[in-house]
């Protein structure tokens, strides 16, 4: 099994507002950057989306290295947050709903395709492919920005 080096990272003006998400896969020595944006959303979707589509990218299983400065997402996905929410029929467990279900139902579905090692980073620190990754998310928001302009 490939093992693959994930980074993400999403950026949000406003939240809810526009948004983007940055990701750059690593493998043998080759590197893929990713980005993309949506109008209206918010932070926590656009990590999200980030960790998705870097997923989805990978051709066959793989062994994943996913680094993310979201504890949202690394927290939901190592403690078994995101799982126990979907078995609650979308509920935390004070009983009030989880969000973004359909983001977690295509992580989740991908998790369960590739097998998947988080790690958390600190944002805006001094690891530079989450830096790398924010500007990209950056970029693609600016992007979305001026073409709603």
């Amino acid at each position: 099994m490939k093992t693959v080096e994930i980074y993400t990272d999403g950026a949000c003006s406003g939240n809810p507002g526009p948004g983007g998400w940055g990701a750059i896969l690593r493998y043998a020595g080759r590197e893929k950057e990713l980005s993309g944006a949506e109008a209206m959303t918010t932070n926590n979707r656009m990590e999200l989306l980030g960790v998705i589509t870097a997923l989805e990218a990978l051709k066959e299983p793989c062994a994943v290295e996913l680094y993310s400065d979201s504890k949202y997402v690394i927290d939901a996905l190592d403690k078994g947050w995101a799982v126990k929410w979907r078995n609650n029929g979308w509920k935390k467990p004070d009983k009030k709903p989880a969000l973004n279900p359909d983001l977690w139902e295509r992580l989740l579905a991908l998790t369960e395709k590739h097998e998947l090692h988080c790690h958390w980073v600190k944002g805006h620190a001094e690891n530079e492919f989450n830096n790398r990754c924010d500007a990209l998310a950056v970029a693609a928001r600016e992007r979305i920005v001026r073409e709603q302009a």
